[in-house]
Formats: C-alpha cells, sequence, structure tokens
C-alpha cells in the first residue's frame, strides 16, 4: 500500500500475471511515449516481451492497483545470467559478478500517481526480492539525453536525484545502446543508455 492509501502493490505471478498482461502492456506503452523514452511501441510486443521477461531466472514483477482493479504501475526485476545480453555485456566487461547482480527492468508509474511513495515501494520490493535470494548488487541501465533534447519539457527533472537518495550511484564510462522506435510502425533507433549501481 502507498503512504497515501490511494494504491495496494502485489506481485504478478502465473495466472495473474497472464491476465494483467494487456494492463501492463497498455501501460507500459503509455508511460514510455514520453520523454525521456519517446517509445512507440505495440501491445503485441509488449505482452511478449513481458511473458519472456516473467521466465527469467528469479523474475519478480509488482503492480500498483487501486481499489477498482485499475493497474497504474509496475516494476520488474530478474537476474543477469542468461538474460538481458545486451545489457548484462557491459557490466561483465567492467569486472562485475553477473551471477551475484541483480538487473532491474523498468519501473513506471502513471503522473497521476508520482509523488505518492510508489517509487520507494517498487525499489523496495525488488531490493527485498533480490536480497532473500543472495544478490549483493541492484542495477539499472537509464536513458540518456542531452539537455538542450528538443523534445525535452519545459521543467522536466530527470530521476537522478531520486536515485542517488536510494543509494545508486552512476558508473562512469559504462554504457550500451538499445534500439526501439519513436514513430509507431517506424525503424528502431539506437539510443543511449546510462548504468546506476547499489550494493545491497
Amino acid at each position: 500500500m502507498d503512504p497515501s492509501g490511494l494504491v495496494k502493490t502485489r506481485a504478478l505471478t502465473g495466472e495473474d500475471l497472464e491476465r494483467a498482461l494487456p494492463a501492463l502492456a497498455a501501460l507500459r506503452i503509455e508511460v514510455f511515449r514520453a520523454f525521456p523514452y519517446l517509445y512507440a511501441g505495440t501491445e503485441d510486443y509488449e505482452q511478449s516481451y513481458l511473458r519472456d521477461f516473467a521466465k527469467a531466472p528469479d523474475s519478480f514483477i509488482i503492480a500498483a492497483e487501486t481499489d477498482d482493479d485499475r493497474i497504474v504501475g509496475c516494476a520488474t526485476g530478474s537476474s543477469l545470467t542468461g538474460h538481458h545480453g545486451e545489457f548484462a555485456a557491459p557490466l561483465a566487461k567492467a569486472g562485475y559478478d553477473l551471477a551475484t547482480t541483480f538487473y532491474f527492468g523498468e519501473s513506471v508509474l502513471l503522473p497521476e500517481f508520482r509523488g505518492t511513495g510508489l517509487g520507494h515501494t517498487f525499489f523496495d520490493a525488488r531490493e527485498a526480492h533480490a536480497r532473500q535470494r543472495g544478490y549483493q548488487r541492484a542495477c539499472f541501465c537509464a536513458v540518456e539525453r542531452p539537455a538542450d533534447h528538443p523534445l525535452r519539457p519545459e521543467g522536466y527533472s530527470p530521476l537522478d536525484a531520486f536515485w542517488t537518495k536510494r543509494g545508486y550511484r552512476k558508473l562512469p564510462g559504462i554504457s550500451t545502446d538499445f534500439a526501439w522506435p519513436t514513430e509507431p510502425g517506424g525503424p528502431n533507433v539506437q539510443h543511449p543508455m546510462g548504468y546506476w549501481l547499489r550494493e545491497l
């Protein structure tokens, strides 16, 4: 439950996850369409991605729901070993032990529910899940946009301060690129991603 008492959270597995896939896919598309991700996704791809993610070792998916069971946010995590190769390779090259590193996929929340403490709830739940399974650190990737990006909204504030408050640090000199379309039906475009990590 978030501190305001408006939204409840629960882990999704099995049939619960399968039933939630359409809502989760729609949520991800809506949130990631905005800056800084600018992602033009499809429901078919998103459902397939989430279904595959749930099969990864030690996978974890948590959803935030209103009292009428509307999903308004979700967060994911899983092992890096044997999964997420495009994200794992730079960490391995930098000398991090993948077997003891837990990967946070995404944390998405509709704008009207931000600032209620749910972001902390998502991180708390994933960190607890990782610790219970013996992981020593958690990491995630975040897209990087220049300050003068033409689509940057006025007053936009990146989440760096929130992540730093949570104990994460940006890893200097470690980055990757990941491709996704920025226009419906358009080609995949490479986007730079930076790494954040915290010892657990």
